[in-house]
């Protein structure tokens, strides 16, 4: 399953990819989050291994996360025209994904950020949830996208009582 969601963030596309990349706020807006922490590396850098540990309903979700494109490394004083990659792919129990991040300048205070996301399940069980559930999944991603949007540009925290 494959899908792309999109959204417009009234903030320069530096100060996005910033608030993307620092680990200290992802609990501030990625719903469900219980741990991201490194394996190996150092979070958010090229090739850095996370365990993540998602909450869903009463379920709690384990999965290996690695950054698999960081671009530019340094994300102080980004170039004007430059697109921000941010690429990692996800392995849990009966399911791989892929998430690729960019990050364009709509113009010098709103960032466009668009989202692909692939996803493939093994086992006959796996492959029946994902393909019944695929719209989730995109709703999903937009909610965790409008999430960031709203710690972003108004300091909104998931954590506060917000479903």
């Amino acid at each position: 399953m494959k899908y792309t969601n999109s959204i417009e963030i009234a903030l320069p596309r530096e100060k996005v990819a910033q608030l993307l990349a620092d680990p200290a706020h992802i609990p501030r807006w990625l719903r469900g989050v219980v741990r991201h922490e490194p394996v190996s590396g150092i979070h958010g850098q090229l090739g850095t291994e996370s365990r993540v540990v998602m909450q869903s309903g009463k379920r709690e979700l384990e999965c290996t996360e690695t950054i698999t494109r960081r671009e530019p490394a340094d994300l102080h004083e980004i170039p004007e025209g430059v697109v921000v990659h941010f690429d990692r792919e996800i392995v849990g129990a009966g399911m791989w994904s892929v998430i690729r991040d960019r990050l364009t300048e709509a113009d010098p205070q709103t960032t466009h950020w668009e989202q692909e996301s692939e996803y493939r399940f093994s086992g006959l069980l796996m492959r029946l949830v994902g393909l019944l559930t695929s719209n989730a999944f995109r709703k999903q991603s937009q909610q965790h996208m409008q999430d960031f949007k709203e710690f972003a540009e108004q300091g909104k925290d998931v954590r506060e009582g917000r479903i």
